[in-house]
């Protein structure tokens, strides 16, 4: 009985150990008086993961063990998800204050620098981060968000884009967070077990401060950035683009090369729509990796 149930306690613990593995350890960082929820593992070069909408930390979960072999990955939830904190206010959600989140998790893990991966409105949060503070940035990777010039110009000259864009139109409409619940925003989850997380984070979440992201930030019409312009991108750069993507059409990534003053690595995937990261995780994963550690 003694053997027994020393050998119950052996697997629990190699069980609590392999979920520890698998999922990391959470923390929270300070940033400006808001407390930003993140999720971390590995150690070495600091590896920062931002997510898009409707998303949160987890969607992170397939490249975050292999790229810990290499890196301390820190996956965050952006202010309004999950376990972030989730201020009241249009004027709370402007790009740079969601910039300023990822430079207080890189000052709250000690570092000064670090690679930057962004998805969807994560993506655009790695962009800016990238113009506004080249000097704590060693490498950026971008799924499924063009550089916002390809962005402006798509929805100023390509029909097929301003259609797909009214979708973004209408969340800047008053009173649009009335419309969306936890679980409509987690119906592009597949998997269900992980579908049933999704909608657990998104109880937590502020629907309406999900929403303010695209109040504070998407283009307006007439989609005219004439007079605004954009630093060029000091790091190197790996981008990958599911072309099944109806949200954010492919022809946004022409001349990305004249907006990057480093190598520009593009990656495009048939068979993939814009979470790209969780419709094909091995091959994102992998190629990824490979890109972060080459010499």
């Amino acid at each position: 009985m003694k053997n027994f149930l020393g050998g119950v306690l052996v697997l629990m613990a190699i069980s609590v150990t392999a979920q520890g593995a698998e999922f990391g350890e959470d923390g929270y960082a300070d940033s400006d008086g808001v407390k930003i929820h993140y999720v971390t593992m590995g150690k070495g070069p600091l590896v920062v993961m931002i997510h898009g909408f409707p998303d949160y930390w987890y969607t992170w979960r397939k490249q975050m063990p292999v790229l810990a072999q290499d890196f301390q990955v820190v996956a965050i939830d952006q202010r309004g998800y999950n376990k972030s904190d989730q201020p009241e206010g249009v004027e709370n959600y402007t790009t740079d204050k969601l910039v300023g989140d990822v430079r207080a998790v890189i000052k709250h893990l000690g570092k000064e620098k670090a690679i930057v991966v962004g998805h969807d409105w994560g993506g655009m949060v790695a962009w800016m981060f990238a113009m506004t503070h080249p000097e704590m940035l060693d490498k950026l990777v971008i799924l499924n968000l063009p550089h916002p010039q390809g962005l402006m110009r798509e929805l100023r000259d390509n029909p097929d884009q301003h259609k797909s864009s009214e979708y973004a139109r209408n969340f800047q409409k008053p009173g649009a967070a009335a419309a969306l619940t936890p679980e409509a925003l987690a119906a592009w989850v597949k998997d269900p077990q992980d579908r049933k997380k999704y909608v657990s984070a998104f109880q937590r979440s502020s629907i309406e401060g999900m929403l303010n992201y695209y109040k504070a930030n998407y283009p307006r019409e007439p989609y005219d950035d004439s007079d605004r312009t954009y630093p060029k991108i000091q790091s190197p750069v790996l981008m990958f683009h599911g072309l099944d993507d109806w949200a954010l059409l492919p022809g946004a990534l022409n001349d990305t090369w004249q907006w990057v003053d480093k190598d520009l690595t593009l990656i495009t995937v048939p068979g993939a729509g814009h979470f790209i990261q969780q419709d094909k995780p091995d091959l994102v994963t992998k190629r990824m990796r490979a890109w972060l550690t080459e010499e």
